[in-house]
């Protein structure tokens, strides 16, 4: 990874072209308090922006620490050649018209390559990106005006876009933007190893990164580990979950993934929370600013509206967050506190009878933070015509957090109803301000989200032609080689069907050779020896695939792998049977996934009663369904380099073991 220090807190600064795009570096730069020199760079002008301007970059007075290179594409790798030749700190490529335009013109991507090759080893942002803006040390390289204000901590941002990063720049949430960086089209810096980066400087208080993909995973896990290690917490905005698998599907594991799984596995893996608006990314970002990671899920809410505390409750029902009961001691305290007129309970409607009272609120208040609280909630809306008499909330919520020393919130439902002055107060006393309930709720979700026990490197996929799929009998042969149960079974021809004497009846009767056996009336069930002939002849084909029956399931499972050419091997975990598509229960992992990892996503499930043994019926015999998943899991890493899909639905569960029934597997040929 080229060294970026110098790129983000330069002395110098070169701005390469005439247009309006560079007349704004100057300006942007010069109003945000940069104090370093700046050159402006032009083969034909006398001065740009009131600045004396050199007619190129080797007539510059030394190489500079950073460049902004707002000129066309094909002059732009020519200006990188200068600039790295001339040992120059680094460059912002403006330039649009790289990959990111392959559709309409189909040498962009060779002149990315060149524009690579021509930076050699001096670091470049873009190409196709605005820039950066350092707010801890007054240094602003970007073309367009930007809401930031200097900051001596705060958090950090990165995105694959600059019109969202410049948007995220003007909100006036109180969040202390620290550094906004667009990385483009990540040629040749990536966006991994620049968030990497930042954690070196203490001032940074938690990143958030705005990803459309991934590209090197192996970046990305050397991110997760380095933050870890710190104790600054990464979440994403994460683009892609509604786009869908492009390649035609012949498991149900396939079509139930879709093209996001992946993502989100690996998200998971990374222990990296992942927001689904710009609202809640900054919430979170504001929250992990003030209180770093939450210790836990639980939340006490307080507000003095019935309605409210019951707007807060269904909202928080569709988060991974709890209210945990009050204790004894909670209910003594809040009882004298707030009188026997009120209803003690998480959540908590105060009423008014305090209202105005600043210590009776921090008392009652105060109650409210118990031993299994991450995180203490009060709603308040503060009016935008006279929020006077609303002053008590907050003394009251800065002395709960100053009191009791965990962390406090104060959200408002409406995002403009907390007053911009407010929330800054209420931050300078360690409360967190949240605009918006909802994105409260995201933000206390996504901060209790624990980084993950260390994890093997995600197992990278194969780019081979997955175009050859066994029949039903070849893969459970090869399954049960790594340990996969299969029944026993037998594939014959029809005039040798004494192949299937030693089966114990019932049987199954499969057809051999078609995709879709169901769909096909080739699948027959509790077939008697009896009735085997008649039942083999009727279904159609050359060969039968016939197999004792399995016992009676106490559930049935799906345990399917797919190829993800961006994430490596998802492995899904999900109800099977006749109800897979029907109930879409699932969970994913990436290979390799440990047992414990496993077991989790297994619970996880709506399913997951069923296992565990529902209404009084036997549950599940849970270490063989244990076993068998990490037997597929030890195919899938032996045939890394030719696998496309594994496939078992069902996989039977039974009291004393389990089984699987029927099982798919593409791959390429060998």
């Amino acid at each position: 990874m080229p060294a970026l220090s110098r790129l983000f807190t330069p002395k110098t600064l070169a701005v390469i072209g005439g247009g309006a795009w560079c007349r704004a570096v100057i300006e942007q730069a010069q109003k945000f308090g940069f104090t370093g020199q700046i050159w402006p760079v032009h083969p034909k002008a006398d001065a740009i922006a009131g600045l004396p301007a050199f007619a190129s970059i080797e007539d510059l007075p030394h190489a500079p620490d950073v460049a902004f290179v707002g000129i066309n594409r094909h002059s732009t790798v020519q200006a990188v050649a200068a600039l790295s030749q001339a040992g120059a700190g680094g460059a912002v490529c403006f330039a649009s018209g790289f990959t990111e335009a392959q559709a309409e013109d189909e040498t962009s991507a060779d002149l990315q390559a060149e524009l690579v090759a021509a930076a050699a080893e001096m670091p470049i942002l873009g190409p196709n990106c605005y820039g950066f803006v350092n707010a801890l040390d007054h240094i602003a390289v970007w073309p367009d005006q930007h809401g930031m204000q200097p900051v001596d901590r705060g958090v950090a941002i990165l995105t694959q876009s600059s019109n969202i990063a410049m948007n995220m720049t003007m909100q006036r949430r109180a969040l202390p933007l620290a550094f906004m960086l667009t990385c483009g089209n990540q040629a040749q810096t990536h966006q991994a190893d620049i968030a990497a980066s930042l954690l070196d400087d203490p001032r940074i208080t938690a990143i958030g990164v705005h990803i459309e993909g991934f590209g090197d995973i192996r970046k990305w896990e050397a991110l997760a580990t380095k933050a870890q290690a710190h104790g600054v917490r990464v979440v994403a905005l994460k683009m892609g979950r509604s786009s869908h698998a492009q390649a035609a599907t012949i498991s149900h594991t396939a079509s139930l993934a879709g093209s996001d799984a992946g993502a989100q596995a690996f998200l998971d893996r990374l222990g990296i929370a992942r927001l689904e608006d710009v609202p809640s990314f900054l919430e979170t970002l504001k929250l992990l600013h003030v209180t770093g990671g939450l210790d836990g899920n639980g939340l006490s809410m307080i507000s003095c509206s019935g309605g409210e505390a019951s707007l807060g409750s269904d909202m928080a029902e569709q988060r991974h967050v709890y209210f945990p009961p009050l204790t004894a001691a909670q209910k003594t305290e809040l009882r004298t506190a707030l009188g026997p007129m009120v209803a003690v309970a998480n959540p908590l409607d105060y009423h008014t009878y305090i209202w105005r009272d600043a210590e009776a609120m921090s008392r009652a208040w105060s109650a409210m933070m118990g031993p299994e609280t991450a995180l203490t909630l009060s709603i308040v809306d503060y009016p935008h015509t006279n929020a006077e008499d609303w002053d008590c909330a907050t003394q009251a919520a800065l002395n709960c957090a100053e009191r009791v020393g965990r962390p406090f919130a104060v959200a408002a439902t409406l995002p403009e109803l907390m007053p911009e002055d407010v929330a800054h107060r209420l931050m300078a006393g360690g409360v967190v301000p949240f605009a918006g309930l909802n994105e409260a709720l995201a933000a206390a979700e996504a901060a209790s989200i624990a980084p993950p026990a260390s994890a093997d490197p995600v197992l990278l996929p194969s780019d081979r032609n997955a175009d050859q799929v066994l029949t039903e009998a070849q893969a459970k042969a090869q399954l049960s080689q790594h340990g996969v149960p299969v029944p026993r079974n037998v594939v014959t021809r029809l005039d040798a069907l004494g192949a299937a004497d030693k089966l114990n009846a019932p049987l199954a009767v499969k057809g051999v050779g078609l995709a879709h056996k169901s769909e096909h009336g080739a699948v027959h069930l509790n077939v008697t020896q009896e009735q085997l002939p008649a039942v083999a002849a009727s279904i159609g084909t050359a060969e039968v695939l016939i197999e004792e029956m399995a016992p009676p399931a106490v559930a049935e499972l799906l345990i399917g792998v797919t190829r993800d050419p961006a994430h490596g091997y998802v492995l899904t975990l999900g109800a099977g049977g006749v109800l897979t598509e029907i109930l879409r229960d699932t969970a994913q992992l990436l290979i390799p996934a440990s047992r414990e990892a496993i077991h989790r996503a297994l619970m996880s499930l709506r399913c997951a009663p069923l296992l565990q043994g529902y209404r009084g019926k036997a549950a599940a015999d849970l270490n063989a369904v244990l076993d068998t998943i990490e037997a597929v899991q030890s195919y899938v890493i032996a045939n890394a380099d030719t696998l496309g899909e594994v496939e078992i639905n069902p996989l039977i569960c039974t009291a004393h073991g389990a089984v699987a029934v029927d099982a798919l597997i593409r791959k390429a040929r060998s």
